[in-house]
Order: structure tokens, then sequence, then C-alpha cells
């Protein structure tokens, strides 16, 4: 959670606006909560079907509502200009492989950036070489996907 808030006070001091899933818990509501807390802007994507279940974020900038999960998704990547990767589950990696699927095909060329914190995303990575090394991939990994171990690591990519 530390390293979540850190990321908010990191964006907001940078001038960089998050969008994210629009809820105020777990570790997107902590780096949200850092954003805020830093004066930057937040800007929010929920659907209606998780408005309780998720428990909206009230103290952001905005907070826009869409119908289901593929429009606010949708609404996501038309809003972002890269991806960050936090530790989560299974809504966090459909996100990632969504986009890095977008990416793929060309259907956008997005920054998509992992925080790997304590290790989390180790397992994924090495599965993520495997299907390089396999062919399933077209072009390097790491072309596509940057690992971040802390959330200072960002900086050198922000503009």
């Amino acid at each position: 959670m530390l390293q979540a808030n850190e990321l908010g006070k990191l964006l907001a001091s940078k001038g960089v606006t998050l969008v994210y899933g629009g809820g105020k818990k777990g570790l997107m509501g902590c780096v949200a909560d850092g954003c805020m807390e830093a004066q930057g802007i937040v800007r929010g994507v929920i659907p209606q079907v998780l408005m309780e279940w998720e428990h909206q974020h009230e103290g952001i900038s905005e907070l826009v509502v869409v119908d289901d999960m593929h429009v606010r998704k949708r609404k996501m990547y038309e809003l972002c200009d890269a991806a960050i990767i936090l530790p989560g589950g299974f809504g966090t990696l459909d996100e990632l492989f969504e986009i890095l699927t977008w990416n793929q095909l060309s259907i956008h060329d997005k920054k998509v950036f992992i925080l790997n914190s304590a290790g989390f995303y180790n397992y994924l990575l090495q599965h993520l070489e495997l299907l390089t090394k396999e062919g399933f991939l077209y072009g390097e990994l790491y072309d596509q996907l940057t690992v971040l171990q802390q959330p200072s690591d960002i900086e050198p990519f922000l503009i």
C-alpha cells in the first residue's frame, strides 16, 4: 500500500493525470488517494454494476459512470497515455493482457509498465519470457513492457 500511495504522489508531482477504475478500495484506491493528497488530477471510470461493490471514490477530480466493464476498459484506454500495472487479481491481469494484445495488434501503441513490488510478478514475467522463447509473442517482450521495482523507477519515462 505504501508504494501505491507513493506512486500517486509521484504522478501528481510530475503533473500526470491519473486515470483508473474509480474505486476507493485496494491498491488503486491508495494510488488515487496519494495523487489527490499531492493536489493531482484523478479521473475514475467505473461501471454502474460496480458502484456499490467497489465503493466508488467520491474524493477524486472526476468520476465517469459507464454501462459495463468493456466500456470501462475502452474509456480508460482512450483517456490514458500509458498503463502502470500494480499487483492485483483477475481484473488487473485482464487489463494487462488486453492492453498488451492491443499493442501487439497495433490497435494502439501505449507504453505498459509493471510495478513488480516485492517480486509480485516474477512468475508471470518468467512465463511471458517463455512465451517469447517459444515463439508465441511477436517481437521482443521488453520492447512492449517495462518492469519497475519501485515507483521512482518510472521518473525517466515521465515527460
